[in-house]
Order: structure tokens, then C-alpha cells, then sequence
């Protein structure tokens, strides 16, 4: 009952919250996360009632199965971006994009930390510290972007290019943040191990498309069986949710452990079934729709597993001062370079650099590999990227739909909308 209570209470918090966030001008997303801050362990949640709040980090953890299944979902519509006539405008510059923009804002992290690693030393910043920490700077969160995208109904050349990019971003991420993780272990340990380092990663980003693409073959099919609107709509929700579960899987085969990335399951199960099924676009689209509530749910959730807490070490504001500003720089700095250098447009140039700063659920999934170096290593790098999380999630939102709206993608027609919606009648 309780655990019931607090999905009525996060949801309602969620719609009640995004009322002042639209008098502010803000994107829901933002009202959302702000809402799960509030009946949050930290606010209404340090009153001790069930039900009115989370009362404890721990409360949290009986709704992970929402998170796990909403990205899923975001997943899924990212991949319907994936369509092969888009890809043949797009596909060359989001790739390249995503990987340079990844890439770059690992670099400036690594040097501005290493810098800072020199002036504190190896006991107040690790370098296993540093060299992680410069990893998880790849990741871009997918959810926020797609909510602005849909709430403003954005459309355009950015748009086109944006969400293949935070797609393949993931994928960089994975492989970069494998190998880093593998030689912060080998600094920590002394000893190098190179399947962890390349084999592993690898293999993850190959058995998640592999097995999103046979998912994706298997809903194609089974879909052909059914006709009506709601059945299709409902084999869609089967089939995410079984590849979500299906991606939990985990094995080894002598040393080699095998895992799967439910983000890139997913993505590639939406971009094998939108490129082979043609009613695709309708039952993505309904799919889309029914997972509208489902979203609010995993942003209440996002913003009241955000500790804050971290704000009264000041290493760690120190320190994530430090990344954040780094990080924004080289994912700014990368994407621009990016795309002059495969010609894309000037708006695109200027503004797609902005809209890749959000960073939340694939990060911290990062964070929790992390804690495996132990020690006051772990716990410090899981701080270090709660603390940016807490600033990217409640800034970057805004500033997605601000460069959206620059670059001609969100038109002042859908921002007028908002602003009459909330009018009262005279």
C-alpha cells in the first residue's frame, strides 16, 4: 500500500510542479525534477511520514523497476530516429559528432583534473580518480532531451541530428569509460588485464545490438499477427519490457564476463522495428503516448535520489565545479569543431553543443561500477558525479530548449501555447 501511495504522491507532485514551471518558462522536466527534490529524503521526506515522502534512500529502491523501464521506453524512441532514408542525410555527421564531442570532453576533464591532482596530490585526488571521472564526462542523458523535444514538439535540422547523437554517445561512452575503469584498476592493483580493459567493453556494445536486433526481428513478426490499435500498442509495451528484462542478463564464458547496456538493447529493438515494419511510425507514436505518465514517474524519481547532501563537502564542490565547467567545455568546444568540420549548419554549430551538456542515469549507472575501486575512491567519484548530475538536471533541460528555440527547431508558436494554456478566463 505504501509503496502505491508514493507513486500517487510522485505523480501527482510531478503534474502540480509543472504548472509554476510553465509560469516560469521553464521545460516540465525541470518542474518534474524539482518535485521529486522536494517530497525527497532531504525535504518533506526528513518528516518520516510514509506515503507524503520518501522517507529514506532505501524507499526509493522498491520503484527502480519504473527507471529501468521508462529508459527502456526512451531508448525506444530514440532508436525510431535511427531510420535508414534519415541516416543517409545524417548518419556520417552524427557519427563523427558523437564521437569527437565524446571524446573531447573526456580529454578536458582528464587534463583539468590531472592539473588539479598535481596541485592537491594523490592523497586529496587519486589518479584512478581522475582518469575515471574523465570517462563518465562522455555520457549525455537521452531522457531530458527527448522530454524537451516532445513537449516543445521540436522539429528541425538540430533535432534531426541531435537525438542519433546522444544515441551513439552512449555507445562511446560505454567503450571509453570500460577502458578507463580498467586502467584505474590496473594503477590501483599494479597488475594490467586486458580483457577487461577491451574485450569486455567491446562485447557489451556488440551482444546489446545483437540482441536488440533479434528482439526487434521477433516484434516485427509477432506483430503482424494482430490488427487491432490497442493489441499492437500492447505487444509494443510487451516486447520493451522484455528486452529491458532480457538486458539485465549477465554471464561469463571462462574469463570473459558478458553483460548487455539496456539503453542500447532497447535503442537498437526501436531501429530494427521502425526500419522493417511499416506501421511503425503509428505504433511508436501510441507507444510514445502511453508512456507519457511513466516519464513523470522516472523524473520524480531522478530528482529524489539526488543528494543534497554533497553540498556540504566542499572537496567535492571544489572538485565538481571543476568538471562541470571542464566537461561543458569540451562537449561544447568538441560538438562545434564537429560540425563545422562535416559542414553542417551554422545553427547547428553554435547550439548543438548546449543541448548535449545534460547528464543523469547513464552516469550513474557508471558511478556504480565505480564503487568497485573502493576505498574512498568510489564513494568520492559517486559524489563528484551526484553533484553535476544535480546541476545538469535542473539546468540542462533549460538550456536545451533555449538552444532549440535559437536554432529555429522549437517555434514561438508551441512557446506561445504555453503561456495561453496557464492564462485565466477573464
Amino acid at each position: 500500500m505504501t509503496t502505491l501511495f508514493c507513486i500517487a504522491v510522485a505523480l501527482a507532485a510531478g503534474l502540480l510542479m509543472s504548472r509554476p514551471a510553465k509560469l516560469l518558462k521553464l521545460p516540465a522536466v525541470t518542474g518534474y525534477l524539482i518535485a521529486g527534490v522536494l517530497i525527497g529524503p532531504y525535504c518533506l521526506g526528513r518528516l518520516g511520514i510514509e506515503g507524503l515522502g520518501f522517507v529514506s534512500m532505501e524507499s526509493l529502491e522498491s520503484l527502480n523497476i519504473i527507471s529501468e523501464v521508462a529508459l527502456g521506453f526512451i531508448a525506444f524512441s530514440i532508436g525510431n530516429e535511427f531510420r535508414l532514408s534519415q541516416l543517409k542525410e545524417t548518419g556520417k555527421q552524427a557519427t563523427v559528432i558523437s564521437i569527437v564531442q565524446a571524446l573531447t570532453a573526456t580529454l578536458f576533464v582528464d587534463v583539468s583534473l590531472f592539473v588539479t591532482h598535481l596541485i592537491l596530490g594523490e592523497d586529496k585526488l587519486p589518479l584512478a580518480v581522475v582518469i575515471v571521472l574523465g570517462a563518465i564526462a562522455t555520457a549525455t542523458a537521452p531522457a531530458a532531451t527527448l522530454m524537451v523535444v516532445r513537449q516543445y514538439k521540436a522539429k528541425g535540422k538540430l533535432t534531426d541530428l541531435l537525438l542519433p547523437i546522444v544515441a551513439l554517445d552512449d555507445a562511446v561512452g560505454l567503450i571509453v569509460f570500460a577502458v578507463s575503469f580498467g586502467i584505474a584498476k590496473a594503477l590501483k592493483s599494479g597488475q594490467v588485464d586486458m580483457v577487461s580493459i577491451i574485450v569486455e567493453p567491446l562485447l557489451e556494445v556488440v551482444c546489446s545490438l545483437v540482441l536488440g536486433a533479434l528482439v526487434g526481428l521477433l516484434f516485427t513478426f509477432t506483430e503482424t499477427f494482430f490488427h487491432s490499435n490497442s493489441k499492437r500498442l500492447a505487444i509494443s509495451i510487451t516486447f520493451v519490457i522484455l528486452t529491458v528484462a532480457l538486458s539485465k542478463l549477465n554471464f561469463s564464458i571462462g574469463d570473459v564476463n558478458i553483460g548487455f547496456s539496456s539503453l542500447l538493447t532497447c535503442m537498437m529493438l526501436g531501429s530494427v522495428f521502425c526500419n522493417i515494419c511499416e506501421t511503425s511510425e503509428e505504433i511508436m507514436e501510441r507507444a510514445d503516448k502511453w508512456s507519457g505518465p511513466l516519464l513523470v514517474l522516472f523524473f520524480v524519481i531522478s530528482g529524489a535520489e539526488l543528494e543534497l547532501s554533497v553540498f556540504t563537502k566542499l572537496s567535492v564542490v571544489a572538485v565538481g565545479a571543476i568538471y562541470i565547467i571542464f566537461r561543458s567545455a569540451g562537449k561544447y568546444i568538441g560538438a562545434f569543431a564537429s560540425a563545422k568540420a562535416t559542414k553542417c549548419d551554422d545553427n547547428i554549430c553554435k547550439y548543438l553543443g548546449i543541448t548535449l551538456l545534460p547528464q543523469a542515469g547513464v552516469s550513474l549507472g557508471m558511478t556504480i561500477t565505480a564503487m568497485q575501486l573502493g576505498g574512498e575512491e568510489g564513494s568520492f567519484i559517486r559524489n563528484i558525479v551526484l553533484f553535476s548530475v544535480l546541476i545538469y538536471e535542473l539546468v540542462g533541460p533549460l538550456l536545451t530548449r533555449i538552444a532549440l528555440t535559437k536554432a529555429g527547431d522549437i517555434s514561438p508558436k508551441e512557446l506561445g501555447k504555453t503561456a495561453r494554456r496557464i492564462k485565466p478566463k477573464a
